[in-house]
């Protein structure tokens, strides 16, 4: 058996919360062990806050006018197929600077002193593979998964 959903969420903080706990419930009613869902978690609302906050071009933060329907969403998809969780996160934004995305989006990501930039960096250490890329036109896209481990008595295994 397999379980896939996927949001549409407008880029406000309200969202991240609201993504995590639907994750979170998802894989405590299959019966994913409570650490791996606890990561994939953390890695999920690292990923949404990055969305909700460098989701959209960044003139239309300045622009005062109203602001399109496509620039103030992101949309999170997730899969538990198999042994596998696989996340993705999509925005609408400028997407990432080339060094980020650089050696065909593998992660070029350090942990630093920095405001900024940590969260994709947490990204990485939590899941087994990650990967930064721009999409076609515009817009980040963050796609992540780890192998998942079972409680005893799960209702979705890895068969």
């Amino acid at each position: 058996m397999s379980i896939w959903w996927s949001l549409h969420l407008r880029r406000e903080a309200a969202s991240v919360p609201l993504a995590r706990r639907l994750l979170l419930g998802t894989m405590e009613t299959a019966g994913v062990d409570p650490d791996i869902s606890f990561d994939l978690s953390v890695a999920l609302s690292e990923a949404c806050a990055n969305a909700v906050e460098h989701g959209g071009p960044a003139s239309a933060a300045c622009s005062g006018g109203p602001v399109p329907e496509e620039w103030a969403a992101y949309r999170v998809t997730a899969y538990l197929d198999g042994d596998r969780c696989r996340i993705e996160v999509t925005d609408s934004g400028p997407g990432f600077p080339p060094k980020t995305v650089e050696g065909h989006g593998s992660p070029q990501v350090e942990a630093s002193e920095k405001e900024h930039g940590r969260g994709l960096w947490l990204i990485t250490e939590l899941a087994d593979h990650v990967r930064f890329c721009n999409g076609p036109g515009q817009g980040a896209v963050v796609s992540f998964d780890k192998i998942l481990k079972w409680r005893d008595g799960a209702l979705l295994t890895a068969s």
